[in-house]
């Protein structure tokens, strides 16, 4: 299987630090060695940069962590192959324009053979079920909405139902967003945590690297990280629940018909 990470911020953010452990699970500190990627947004359009090797052994991924790359939004992949080969153009995220803006979506698991062909103005360019899901996604918006984008809390809804449509074929771990709401959903393993004052000191757990948070936000930064399994001790990070989707909008995440529940907490 593969891994996820997402950053939502309130403010453009450098996801550098994250970078240093996070692509290292791509062949170092874990066998995701089949290809890696990130996709960031720059206004309403994303910028993607993608590569079929382990990002563990990548210079470009190594220039990438440390170029002073700033977004509200990033989405990054590093991918354990199961369907589809190892080539660039199965490597996540994958981005379509929809509606003025760019969409990027990463996915983790395995949704089967049975898993339906795209029909409509989104088609696959590679062979993977999982830019096949984020097809039939993007279809069954233009299907219901045409080119008229709905209002948030229709767009939302209707997004966690085809969520839960898809994952009826198998394991659907996935980050979505288009440059102002990043989804997120769970089916088996996913974890976030929210940076806001007082900011703490972290370390990463694939490598002995350590940032006192505090020195580099001001008090009103509010940054949410999405992880398939954490990234850091030091701080707080929730455990999803199996079957949950999450919008975190600039940072915070966005519950806005959601009862008050109690979240299973992993200290790492």
């Amino acid at each position: 299987m593969c891994q996820l990470l997402g950053v939502s911020a309130r403010k453009p953010v450098s996801a550098a630090f994250a970078l240093q452990g996070f692509l290292l699970r791509g062949g170092e500190t874990d066998l995701h060695a089949d290809g890696w990627g990130i996709g960031y947004y720059q206004g309403e359009h994303a910028r993607m940069l993608r590569e079929a090797r382990a990002a563990a052994h990548s210079g470009l991924a190594l220039r990438i962590r440390q170029q002073p790359i700033r977004s509200r939004n990033f989405i990054v992949h590093v991918r354990k192959a199961t369907r589809g080969g190892i080539a660039e153009r199965n490597c996540h995220p994958f981005r379509r324009e929809l509606w003025g803006r760019s969409w990027l979506f990463a996915h983790n698991g395995d949704l089967g053979s049975a898993l339906p062909w795209a029909h409509g103005l989104f088609q696959p360019i590679g062979e993977t079920d999982s830019e096949r899901a984020f097809c039939l996604q993007l279809n069954q918006l233009v299907d219901r909405f045409g080119l008229r984008r709905p209002p948030n809390d229709v767009l939302d809804d209707t997004l966690e139902a085809e969520a839960d449509r898809l994952a009826q074929h198998g394991s659907f771990n996935f980050l979505l967003s288009d440059g102002n709401r990043l989804y997120a959903r769970c089916a088996t393993q996913l974890f976030h945590v929210e940076r806001r004052y007082p900011f703490a000191q972290v370390e990463l757990l694939d490598c002995a690297q350590q940032i006192d948070l505090a020195r580099h936000n001001h008090l009103d930064d509010r940054i949410s990280v999405i992880a398939t399994q954490p990234l850091t001790r030091g701080e707080a990070w929730h455990a999803f629940a199996p079957g949950e989707t999450k919008i975190f909008i600039r940072g915070t995440e966005h519950t806005p018909n959601a009862a008050a529940e109690t979240r299973p907490l992993i200290y790492a």
